[in-house]
């Protein structure tokens, strides 16, 4: 029995609260241009994710999505765009293995469409054609993640606290 159980009121619901979004870093680079804009051929579209939580304060977390698109034009990079899309959580009231799971699904889903956006953004500025990075299942990705843990796997995420 809770302590908010004996004096009669019910147990705290678990809360979740964006307090902040921000771009922490973001970076463009065209190495090959201007000549890259004469350049016929398919482009090579390669995208990495990466994600890492800090824990700022009890019950509060700074989420850090890093979305990295490579685009290259045969053996030439055409362009390097970066976005480090961040926020802060307010995760109050969750056991662990659900607070992780918030931390590692749900807030990467709220960043996504901010990164999705400054990517889109810094591609057309820099003279390329439109791009627009697809959905991403961050469900999908932390049930892998949690299963590369449990077969103890190096490279499983964890939280920085």
């Amino acid at each position: 029995m809770t302590d908010n159980a004996a004096n009669g009121q019910a147990p705290a619901q678990p809360q979740l609260s964006v307090q902040k979004l921000y771009i922490k870093d973001s970076s463009f680079e065209a190495p090959s241009a201007p000549h890259i804009f004469q350049e016929q051929g398919q482009p090579q579209i390669q995208l990495q994710l990466g994600q890492q939580v800090n824990a700022l304060a009890p019950e509060v977390f700074e989420v850090v999505l890093s979305v990295t698109v490579t685009c290259k034009l045969g053996e030439k990079t055409a362009y390097l765009c970066e976005v480090q899309q961040a926020g802060i959580f307010g995760v109050a009231g969750f056991d662990d293995a659900n607070r992780d799971a918030v931390l590692g699904s749900y807030c990467p889903n709220v960043l996504f469409p901010y990164a999705r956006q400054s990517i889109s953004d810094m591609v057309q500025g820099g003279g390329f054609p439109p791009f627009f990075l697809q959905p991403i299942n961050f469900d999908a990705l932390y049930a892998e993640a949690l299963a590369r843990r449990a077969e103890g796997g190096a490279d499983a995420p964890a939280l920085n606290a």
